[in-house]
Formats: C-alpha cells, structure tokens, sequence
C-alpha cells in the first residue's frame, strides 16, 4: 500500500526555532495557540520528539508539563497525542480502552487489527515497559470467548506478510468457510478465526473472491448473519482491512461523527496516528464513501483549537 501522509518532516528543520518559538507562545500572560498548533502539525513525529528535547536542553524545562497547564480539554488531548512516539501511543491507548469499567472494544480491534507483525511486537514491549503489565494477560482478563480468542490470536502478531497467493489454498480455505458458517448448524468460530488471523492480506482478498463463487454471497454478510457482537464486528474489521485499510479507517472516523455527540478518542487516534501513514488516502475514501469533505465533517463536529489542530493534521 503506498503511504500518502498528510504531515511530513519540516525542511530546514530547526529544533532550537521551534523551542523558542513554542516557549515564546507559552510565557506570560495568556497562551499563542495558534504558535503551538503550528509548529506541532508543521513536525513529523520523530522532530517533534527532537524539539521536546531541545526544549529541555535550553530551558530547563519539561515540554508536555508546560502544554499540560497551558492547555485544556480535547485541545489538550490531541496536542499532548502528537508527542507520544506512535507505537508508545498505540500502547497508551490501548491500556485506556481496558482500563475503568466497560471496555473500548473497537478500539481494541482497530488497533490489533491495523498493525503489522513488528509493530505489534514494539506495542507488547512498550505496554510492558510502560504500564509494568503484559498486554496479552490484560486482554485475556478484560475479554471471553471467541472474541477473547480473536484479539489473542492478533497480539500474537504472527500473520503472513509474504504477499504471496495461492489460488488453490483461497479455493479450498473458501469452503472451508462456507463448511463452517452458512452449511453448519451454529458457527463454527474457530475455522474464521483461524483463516482470517493467519493469512495475509493478498490471501484474503482471493479467499473472499473465492467464497462468493461458492456460496453466492459475500463474506461480510455471511459474517453479518452468522456473528454478533464484538467477534462479529472484530471479523468484519479484519476483512475490511484485508479490502481496504484507508475505507476502514474512514468508516472509523465517519461512525466517530455521525449523529448527535462525537466519540473524540477514536476521532483524536486516528487522525494523530494515520497522519504520517495515509490520511491523505483515508480522506479520499471518506469523500468517495459519503459524498463529503473529511474537513467537512470535523468543521461540523468540532470547535475552536481543537477543530483547528485536527484540521491542519489532516493538511488543511
């Protein structure tokens, strides 16, 4: 998949600029928001990380401490996002959508579910380094059944990304498939899981072209009318992803707006972590799924600093 991000490295690139401008828009009365928006989306991550050490280095000072009480709300949340290294990220939001009572399932879906084998490894080690926890037990406690099985299997991160397909093997997983949902009394679960955890993508994508000769229907009803719940909506997200990793990540955004309320932390992760990756290709689907700007959207559902920084995240 080639990577259309929408925040790419600044050139020339100044650290010791960026420190003094960002200490500038803090010091004294009131804060220059716009002086902090700009620099943080105007980094790619890797600098940002840079300026947050050059801005120790000259002033003494501690970065996200000196945002953390300047800076408030949602506004605060994405900002203080754009300093986590990504993985150690993915790792802190996975440990909130665990934590408290009721769990953020989807969003331990889309995170297991959307990133590769050597990033699932960083996200172990860094959860454990972090949080003193092994990410794997804290699924298994906070989840049962199939879906249990289902997000175990992902943090394992031992899929195929060879990319390489064999028509054969998509011809007879296909019925296997269709043995073990549409033609079986009851599901059974295990042969889906099976399948859609250890192939990779490209497989996939010829298992579901495949299943649709045999059984006359797409994957995703079958899996519609066979799941429920979050081992449904974990399947689906992982067919989607196989099909199309900027249409899941639109679909994503797209449910996080729709309707009164916006669900922020999804809306936050996505734009923050898929802005280096392929924002520019989700915002493509977005416009092609519903017929609207991305930008459009946020603009909707957003307010003030927070809207703003979303906005120049996503290169507007």
């Amino acid at each position: 998949m080639h990577r259309v991000p929408t925040i790419k490295p600044a050139s020339p690139f100044s650290p010791e600029a960026a420190s003094e401008s960002l200490r500038k828009a803090m010091k004294g009365l009131g804060t220059d928001e716009a002086t902090i928006i700009s620099i943080l989306t105007h980094h790619s991550n890797e600098q940002r990380r840079e300026i947050e050490k050059q801005f120790k280095t000259m002033y003494g000072r501690d970065l996200k401490s000196d945002l953390k009480s300047e800076l408030s709300g949602r506004f605060e949340d994405v900002i203080l996002a754009l300093l986590d290294p990504p993985r150690v990220y993915d790792a802190r939001e996975l440990k909130n959508a665990i934590k408290g009572a009721g769990t953020d399932e989807a969003a331990l879906i889309e995170i297991l579910c959307t990133r590769s084998n050597a990033e699932i490894k960083e996200i172990k080690e860094l959860y454990k380094a972090h949080f003193k926890r092994d990410l794997e037990k804290d699924l298994i406690s906070d989840t049962s059944g199939d879906f249990r099985r289902l997000l175990v299997s992902q943090v394992n991160g031992h899929r195929d990304e060879s990319g390489h397909v064999d028509a054969a093997l998509a011809k007879a997983e296909a019925q296997e498939l269709v043995q073990a949902g549409i033609k079986k009394v009851g599901t059974d679960e295990e042969t889906f899981n099976r399948i859609l955890c250890l192939r990779n993508y490209a497989q996939l994508r010829a298992t579901f072209d495949a299943y649709k000769q045999i059984a006359g229907k797409d994957i995703e009803d079958s899996i519609k009318s066979e799941m429920s719940g979050n081992l449904e909506k974990g399947f689906l997200a992982i067919v989607r992803v196989a099909r199309n990793v900027p249409a899941f990540f639109a679909e994503r955004l797209y449910d996080s707006m729709k309707g009164a309320g916006t669900t922020d932390n999804t809306l936050i992760r996505i734009i923050v972590s898929r802005s280096e990756v392929d924002l520019g290709l989700i915002k493509r689907e977005f416009q092609r799924m519903y017929g609207k700007t991305l930008a459009s959207f946020i603009k909707g559902d957003t307010t003030g600093d927070y809207k703003n920084t979303l906005l120049a995240l996503c290169g507007e």
